[in-house]
């Protein structure tokens, strides 16, 4: 994208001491029928980390869209520095300094990183294209922000989190002072999550002003200054980080009493919140299944999900998943430990029937699937949370109701056609169960959150009747209520004798859900132990390749 010209709205440095970075007041936004805000507002300080938090589909992330210039909003005023730049475009934005880093990658698969980084801004040597001069630059700007990147490389052979600093460099090439960053981390693993905390303290003491949206507690009291909290689309509170607790937050967040463990995620409840964000009770059985007590797992001759010596390849090793043997009973849940990058995407995309494999097999209750359909191993009782809830998870322009029978479209066909009545009928009750909002089946997947998006995937890939679900982070990119609601469902899927194949780079999440833990590295599983005998600190040299 070009930045064009200076716009009339461009804040200049003369303007800085009349009060705030930015003021937003009364700001209104609606989609439809839907109304993301309602008489929101945002006060961010000059050379502050201002941190805007609350449930998913609160509308922060329309908000900061607003401020952005990628929405204009139907009532409000947005102010830079003093001035009034309501309704300006991306590209006056761009031009003034203001970034954002969306939670979602707006990059080009087909390109590199740095073609990528440089789009619309490209140094040219002539009349053509000066590549050695965009990786040069780039990687002298990677090097300075502690970002490690490989510009050469195309985007669509990067992990998840490698794309996502991507999207951060492409922002901080383009000299932003203002960043927005939405949900910066839900991607990242923790050394990247440290190195970005250090990059950002470096631009804060630089004297950028970075808003940041993030749904992990920790995180906003470790890096932020300031906290706006946000509700069913409304501002309802202003915190001071240093005089403020993670139970306070989420309490504001949520509207209730959230009980959270010494990491700061929620300990599990079955409370959640109907539509009209009215505390209700929703089953810890969302998911259909009859609760059966809490069995004990059983290492017997037949395990619920077996890998024996799995090989599977990745797009930079031939070797991704080097010999994996693992076993998963009825009623457990395995945690896979690692760095992201360790072949836990290729081993979780070979057990749902999504990558070849090259050597070795996977049995569900002694039966061998390896050679099975997709399709196939769904009627088998596996399914599976993607990692990517828009790549692999969901047709953003499907409704919600179609994306939630999405693979198992034949159970709702009658003389060759689907039962529009009888798959509204279901999705509504998926909707109320896993508290879907808005509460719509007609709304496209695209109109959700990126939370209400995961529960749309959550809901459609725990039905009654599954045996095994392979979970690879799945609540990533959600906020505090969502997660302790998501974690009661594994927890009542276990309960019923489901087995459960964890896979996260939250530790604390995997030390909070699992019965055993096995940790990945190098494509190979480098240590496994019982959840009563692991620690972070006795996890981290095997995740780190120290103890391998």
């Amino acid at each position: 994208m070009s930045t064009g010209a200076t716009p009339r709205h461009a804040a200049t440095p003369a303007t800085i001491a009349q009060g705030p970075a930015v003021r937003m007041t009364g700001i209104v936004k609606r989609f439809g029928a839907v109304t993301a805000n309602i008489d929101a507002s945002l006060v961010v300080t000059p050379g502050e980390i201002h941190a805007v938090v609350g449930e998913n589909g609160a509308g922060k992330s329309t908000l900061l869209r607003v401020l952005s210039g990628m929405f204009a909003p139907d009532a409000g005023t947005v102010e830079l520095f003093g001035r009034d730049v309501t309704g300006w475009s991306t590209a006056q934005a761009i031009a003034a300094g203001v970034g954002m880093v969306h939670q979602h990658f707006m990059l080009v698969p087909t390109l590199s990183v740095a073609e990528n980084v440089v789009l619309g801004i490209e140094p040219v040597r002539g009349l053509r294209f000066d590549r050695d001069a965009a990786e040069r630059r780039l990687a002298t700007l990677a090097r300075e922000c502690g970002l490690a990147c490989e510009p050469g490389r195309l985007v669509r052979d990067l992990s998840v989190g490698e794309a996502q600093r991507v999207e951060i460099l492409k922002t901080l090439y383009r000299g932003a002072k203002l960043l927005i960053l939405d949900e910066p981390t839900a991607v990242l693993s923790p050394p990247e999550v440290d190195e970005l905390w250090r990059v950002l303290r470096t631009l804060r003491a630089g004297g950028a002003t970075i808003v940041l949206v993030t749904h992990k507690l920790d995180e906003l009291m470790d890096v932020t200054d300031h906290i706006t909290v946000m509700r069913a689309g409304r501002t309802v509170g202003a915190l001071v980080t240093a005089r403020t607790t993670p139970a306070a937050i989420a309490t504001a967040m949520v509207g209730r009493a959230v009980q959270l463990d010494a990491s700061g995620l929620p300990v599990g409840a079955a409370a959640s919140h109907d539509t009209t964000g009215t505390p209700s009770r929703v089953s810890t059985q969302a998911f259909t299944g009859p609760a059966v007590g809490t069995p004990t797992p059983a290492y017997a001759d037949t395990p619920r999900l077996a890998l024996h010596d799995l090989v599977v390849a990745g797009p930079r090793r031939a070797r991704a998943v080097d010999g994996v043997t693992l076993a998963v009973a009825p009623g457990e849940v395995l945690g896979i430990a690692g760095v992201e990058g360790n072949g836990q995407t290729e081993l979780v995309e070979a057990i749902a029937g999504l990558r070849e494999v090259l050597g070795g097999r996977v049995l569900v209750d002694g039966t061998d699937v390896t050679r099975f359909s997709v399709g196939k191993r769904l009627r088998h009782g596996i399914t599976h949370i993607p990692e990517d809830r828009h790549a692999r998870g969901l047709v953003l322009d499907y409704s919600i109701a179609d994306n939630l029978i999405l693979g198992r479209q034949r159970h709702y066909a009658r003389s060759g056609r689907i039962d529009r009545t009888r798959v509204r009928r279901f999705a509504e009750e998926r909707i109320a169960a896993f508290d879907i909002r808005p509460a719509d089946p007609d709304l496209p997947a695209r109109a959700l959150s990126g939370g209400n998006q995961q529960k749309v995937v959550v809901a459609r890939e725990m039905p009654a009747d599954f045996r095994v679900l392979v979970a690879s982070q799945p609540t990533r990119g959600v906020d505090v209520g969502a997660i302790e609601f998501i974690h009661d469902q594994l927890r009542a899927a276990r309960r019923a004798g489901k087995a459960i194949l964890l896979v996260s780079a939250e530790l604390n999440e995997i030390l909070a859900l699992s019965d055993r833990i096995a940790v990945m590295y190098g494509g190979r599983v480098v240590h496994e132990v019982a959840r009563a005998h692991a620690t972070a600190e006795s996890l981290g040299p095997y995740m780190t390749g120290a103890a391998a």
